[in-house]
């Protein structure tokens, strides 16, 4: 019987595959590292893209926000400049006011009736005066309020005197001037 010796051949398939294998393995590595390598640099060049994007964002928002700022105080010389003219024009409208108020109520005294005094404290306006009855006193309250720039007439005192043997009423009233509102800013103007 003959006999062969099958083992040099069984160990050298065995190198050859252990070669390949050891080749297969290290084509996977340098594959794996290839593709790891690749895959950080996509990644990397993607969070500088987003970097840089994220510092032009910043930057825009931070010019946004000093325009709104420079806005806001715009807006609030605007107002301030409104305000004033809104206080220069009630100054011109009260300039006249004074004399209006003494023409109203020279228009409303009656016949017989004296004022020896007036005066004003903000919107109220107190009188003191004399009249030949007490009549006229009363004429002179419905007449102040019926008035177009003055309301509420009150009658705080009216007394006898004698003055020169004849007898008059002498009388101390409050009025209210009678108050415009101000002009309402408007609306769709400043925002």
């Amino acid at each position: 019987m003959i006999r062969i010796n099958l083992l040099p051949h069984r160990q050298i398939k065995r190198a050859e595959r252990q070669r390949q294998f050891n080749l297969m393995l290290v084509a996977t590595l340098i594959a794996g590292a290839a593709i790891v390598f690749m895959g950080q640099t996509y990644i990397g060049a993607r969070i500088d893209a987003q970097k840089n994007r994220n510092t032009r964002l910043e930057t825009a928002i931070a010019k946004l926000d000093k325009e709104i700022e420079d806005i806001r105080k715009l807006k609030e010389q605007i107002r301030n400049v409104l305000d004033r003219k809104r206080v220069v024009e009630n100054l011109q409208n009260d300039r006249s006011q004074a004399v209006i108020m003494l023409d109203e109520i020279a228009r409303q005294l009656p016949e017989g009736v004296f004022l020896r005094s007036i005066k004003q404290t903000g919107n109220e306006i107190t009188l003191e005066g004399l009249a030949d009855t007490n009549a006229r006193v009363a004429t002179l309250v419905r007449n102040l309020g019926n008035s177009q720039y003055l309301e509420m007439p009150l009658l705080i005192e009216i007394k006898s005197v004698a003055s020169k043997n004849v007898k008059q009423s002498a009388f101390t009233m409050k009025v209210n001037q009678k108050v415009k509102k101000p002009a309402e800013p408007e609306k769709g103007k400043g925002k």
